[in-house]
C-alpha cells in the first residue's frame, strides 16, 4: 500500500497491492496501521461509519461537507464502475482555499482518495453505473450538513461530463456558492 500526497495539502491517493490469479483478486482496502504510521492531519485516527451509494452514469453528487463538531474525513473508493472524484479545500487559513483536486477512481484501478476534514467532496459517475463506498471518521449530522455548488465559477471544477447530461438532485442544485457558504477557519 502506498499513500501518495495529492497537490492539495492533506489529500492523499491511496494505492493498494492487488493480488490477482485465475480465481480473481484480493486486496486489503483498509488497514488502520497504514494511517497510524502516517500521522495524518485532518483525521481523527479512527473511521466510525461506512457509507455506500449506487448511481447511474451522469449522476453528480456534491459538493458536500459537515461543519464542526461533526466535520468528517473520508476515504473514498469505487467497488464497481468509474467516477471522477473531487475534493475542494474549504479551510480559510489554507493557501489552497477554494482550490480543487480531481482523480478517477474505479473498480479496476482500486485507487482511493483520502479527504481530510475541512474539504468538500463530490463525484460524477463516468460509467454505466458506479458503486461508491467511503469511510468517515465522524457520524452524519443533518444539522451540520452543508454544501457548495458543483458549478461555482470561483472554484471552477472541470467536470468531465457535459452539463446537459448531468443528473443532480434538487438539494445539490440549491447549494450556495463558495462566497456565501459556511466554511472552516
Amino acid at each position: 500500500m502506498r499513500i501518495v500526497p495529492a497537490p492539495l495539502e492533506g489529500l492523499f491517493i491511496v494505492e493498494v497491492d492487488v493480488f490477482r490469479d485465475e480465481r480473481g483478486y484480493f486486496f486489503e482496502s483498509f488497514r488502520k496501521e497504514w494511517f497510524d504510521k502516517k500521522n495524518i492531519v485532518g483525521f481523527s485516527g479512527e473511521f466510525l461509519q461506512d457509507n455506500e451509494s449506487r448511481s447511474v452514469c451522469g449522476v453528480l453528487r456534491g459538493l458536500h461537507y459537515q461543519l464542526p463538531p461533526f466535520e468528517q474525513a473520508k476515504l473514498v473508493r469505487v467497488v464497481e464502475g468509474r467516477i471522477w472524484d473531487v475534493a475542494v479545500d474549504l479551510r480559510r487559513s489554507s493557501p489552497n482555499f477554494g482550490r480543487w483536486f480531481g482523480v478517477e477512481l474505479s473498480g479496476e484501478n482500486k485507487r482511493q482518495l483520502f479527504i481530510p476534514r475541512g474539504f468538500a467532496h463530490g463525484f460524477v459517475v463516468l460509467s454505466e453505473f458506479a458503486i461508491v463506498q467511503y469511510k468517515v471518521d465522524n457520524y452524519y449530522s443533518r444539522e451540520h450538513d452543508r454544501g457548495v455548488r458543483f458549478d461555482d465559477p470561483q472554484i471552477g471544477i472541470d467536470w468531465p461530463v457535459e452539463r446537459a447530461k448531468l443528473i443532480i438532485s434538487a438539494k445539490d442544485k440549491a447549494l450556495p456558492t463558495l462566497k456565501d457558504a459556511e466554511v472552516f477557519d
